[in-house]
Parts: C-alpha cells; sequence; structure tokens
C-alpha cells in the first residue's frame, strides 16, 4: 500500500442502478477535467471553488466497501467518473490492488490524457465508457474546447490493447452542435478504428 498516491474526490453516489454499469453500483467523482463541455453535467468537476476530499486509495476502499455485499450479488462495483478518473491512473491502479478482482471496475472518461495513463488504467479498469462527442475535429472543439485527434488516436490503441467488449463509446446528439447525420457519419469512423459496442443517446438540455 502507498500511502503517496493520493486524489481528489468531489463526490460519492451509492446505490446506482442500470447507470454507470452493471448490478449495483457507487459513482466516484473526481475533482480535474482536461475538457471543457458547453453544457457539462458536472461543472464542479472543474471549477476552483468546490470542495475536494483528498483520499488515498485504501480511504476510498474503507468509505465505499460497506455496499460489498450489493457488488457481489449483483455483479456490480465502482464506476470512477469526474471530471476525468484516467488524471489518476496511478490511484486507479492501487486502488484495485486493495480491491480485488471480485468488484467489477468502470471508467467514464474522454481519452483526453496522455497514452500512458490510458495504459495504466487498462490494467485494472473492467469497463471503460468512453465520451466520444463527435469524431468531426471541429464540432468536437466547438463543444468542448479541445481537439480530438488525442481521444480518437487513444481510443485506436485502446482497442488493440484490449478488444472491443471491455469498450463501450457513448455518441450524443448535442442540440446546436451536431445533427443525427453527423452522428451517423461519427459511427462510421469508429467502427474504421474497432469499435463495435456504442451508445447512442441524445443531450437533454435545460436552456435558461
Amino acid at each position: 500500500m502507498n500511502a503517496s498516491i493520493q486524489a481528489p474526490v468531489v463526490a460519492v453516489s451509492r446505490i446506482r442502478m442500470a447507470t454507470d454499469g452493471k448490478g449495483v453500483t457507487t459513482l466516484v467523482c473526481f475533482h480535474g477535467c482536461p475538457l471543457r463541455c458547453r453544457w457539462c453535467i458536472n461543472p464542479f468537476s472543474f471549477a476552483e471553488d468546490t470542495k475536494r476530499d483528498i483520499v488515498t486509495p485504501q480511504k476510498l476502499y474503507d468509505k465505499v466497501k460497506l455496499d460489498e455485499l450489493y457488488f457481489l450479488a449483483t455483479g456490480g462495483g465502482v464506476t470512477f467518473g469526474g471530471g476525468e478518473p484516467l488524471l489518476y491512473p496511478d490511484f486507479l491502479r492501487e486502488f484495485r490492488s486493495i480491491c480485488g478482482d471480485a468488484w467489477h471496475l468502470c471508467a467514464e472518461t474522454s481519452l483526453s490524457v496522455p497514452w500512458e495513463h490510458v495504459q495504466k488504467a487498462a490494467e485494472c479498469i473492467d469497463m471503460f465508457y468512453v465520451d466520444c462527442k463527435d469524431t468531426d475535429p471541429d464540432i468536437y472543439k466547438s463543444y468542448t474546447g479541445k481537439d480530438n485527434a488525442l481521444m480518437l488516436s487513444n481510443l485506436q490503441k485502446l482497442v488493440a490493447l484490449i478488444g472491443t467488449e471491455r469498450i463501450v463509446v457513448r455518441v450524443p446528439l448535442i442540440p446546436d452542435y451536431n445533427t443525427d447525420e453527423n452522428r451517423q457519419k461519427s459511427r462510421a469512423v469508429l467502427q474504421g478504428l474497432g469499435v463495435t459496442r456504442f451508445d447512442f443517446f441524445t443531450y437533454k438540455i435545460k436552456k435558461t
């Protein structure tokens, strides 16, 4: 156990079903994100004034293990989100070494991190939910403020590294940013990278 490994956690949500992986899950949200999505559902995950609990993997395990019976009975476990959980790959690996192999660990990620982070996460994460947004570089940058080349490169490498069954790519319809035709083009691009599992949905935006 390495007590020097820490990460900033901003929220822990228990007893979730059919939203963040199979079975009963606990969602752990980290602070920090490389993107600035226009309609981010968790803006507190990168806001500077957000209260953060700086925890070690052991401390987090002690906090979430009370639901272990639910995890084991349903095939569930912990889903890491945020923010961007792959900013903390050493934390994820250490957490896996503590909880063991019985818990199902998922990561909701933009893959907009260095490839070395993705490699480390692939050693301990059972399922990746990749938020693609859109494969068109102009649409992606307009919505996130960043380039999508890193995400696409990491995705292609991840498919080659772990196969297709552990990766679900989310391709949303984003009002005012892309169209269903754009999504179909994204699907074709992603299939060309080897992706076989998709989650197509529409953002429900509450405009002020």
